[in-house]
């Protein structure tokens, strides 16, 4: 069987010694001095001022709504996994939506403005499958109305754009390390600011509130990570260079094999992202739908990621049609992507996937 995505884990030995010192302190949670480390590290890597190891990506991005004070209405993408629509309406605001870029699959920065309201507190943007935004558009547009800016950076882990991490743009950026990421702490994510107020406060936030043992700065939640997450972290970092440059090959040989050999099938530029999706976009629905039953019939498990367009989910109500996400959500299907893909298994699966669209 050749999944859509498999973890990366570190060689066994590695997590073994790290966690062999959780034993020896006894110390499994609240800030252990591995989840202080790998925040430590983390920041030098990324190159980011502020990074604040959580739970999830999810309630990182829960987190980020609540300590901007955002209300009303928050303009969104359709085209970005569930998670960011979710979050929005968890924390009692409405989402906007505004249609994507057909190149990039990111929100359309050109047709934001039309959707400014009175009501609107905020942009959430996602960059898809790593690919950065139209970061300076964006933020022209909120200087220009006041609005605070998120980025859903859950796919840009070692993304980069004008020299700089893609998290350390907009008021927060927040990531996912989720066992199917590039970089992964089995589950996990991070907020990421330059803003010390901010950064100070997501601190208590994501620990119940605590400002010691007996004292409690504002509401919080449940949000922190454990030393044993940490430790996974910790030891995957030290492959990262190496998952990232295996990664970006496996996409190469994908672009050889399919996109250059067929006209019919198109992929987007990744050369900016971090290669940890292969997305391809077929001429129908049809057609997607049939090549994911005929690789799935040869033990082959690809994704249709993103699908639906999220604005189609039904708590959304009567959201208006958003023309091209709903067409690429349509049609697109994430191959299998991971650290150990052979070539091999990439040439079946291409192959495969051309018989099929001959048929």
């Amino acid at each position: 069987m050749i999944p859509v995505t498999k973890p990366f884990l570190p060689p066994i030995e590695e997590y073994q010694k790290m966690i062999s010192g959780i034993w020896e302190r006894n110390w499994l949670t609240n800030n252990g001095p591995l989840v202080q480390q790998l925040e430590q590290k983390l920041t030098e890597y990324l190159e980011v001022k502020h990074l604040l190891f959580t739970g999830n990506g999810t309630i990182a991005l829960q987190m980020a709504i609540k300590v901007l004070g955002l209300t009303g209405e928050i303009i969104t993408t359709p085209f970005s996994y569930v998670a960011t629509t979710s979050s929005i309406v968890w924390e009692g605001c409405t989402p906007v939506f505004v249609d994507i870029d057909p190149e990039t699959l990111n929100i359309d920065p050109k047709l934001i403005e039309n959707a400014i309201t009175n009501k609107t507190s905020a942009i959430l943007a996602t960059h898809v499958f790593g690919n950065p935004c139209e970061v300076e558009a964006i933020e022209i547009i909120a200087k220009k109305h006041g609005l605070k800016v998120i980025y859903d950076g859950a796919h840009a882990f070692g993304c980069t754009i004008n020299g700089r991490s893609v998290l350390d743009y907009g008021d927060i950026s927040v990531t996912s390390f989720h066992a199917t990421k590039v970089f992964h702490t089995i589950e996990g994510g991070a907020v990421i600011t330059r803003d010390d107020h901010v950064a100070k406060r997501i601190s208590y936030m994501r620990n119940f509130g605590h400002d010691g043992p007996e004292k409690f700065n504002g509401v919080g939640i449940n949000g922190k990570n454990s030393e044993f997450h940490a430790a996974m972290g910790m030891c995957n970092l030290r492959h990262i260079d190496e998952i990232l440059q295996e990664r970006k090959k496996t996409c190469e040989r994908y672009n050889s094999l399919l996109i250059e050999r067929n006209s019919r099938l198109k992929s987007i530029d990744l050369s900016l992202g971090n290669s940890a999706y292969y997305p391809i976009i077929f001429e129908s629905e049809e057609q997607t739908i049939k090549t994911k039953s005929f690789l799935e019939n040869n033990d082959i498990f690809p994704r249709r990621y993103f699908y639906p367009s999220l604005n189609r989910l039904e708590y959304n109500g009567d959201s208006p049609s958003m023309t091209i996400s709903e067409e690429i959500s349509s049609r697109i299907l994430c191959l299998p992507v991971y650290q150990d893909i052979t070539k091999e298994d990439q040439i079946i699966i291409s192959n495969l996937i051309l018989q099929n669209l001959d048929k």
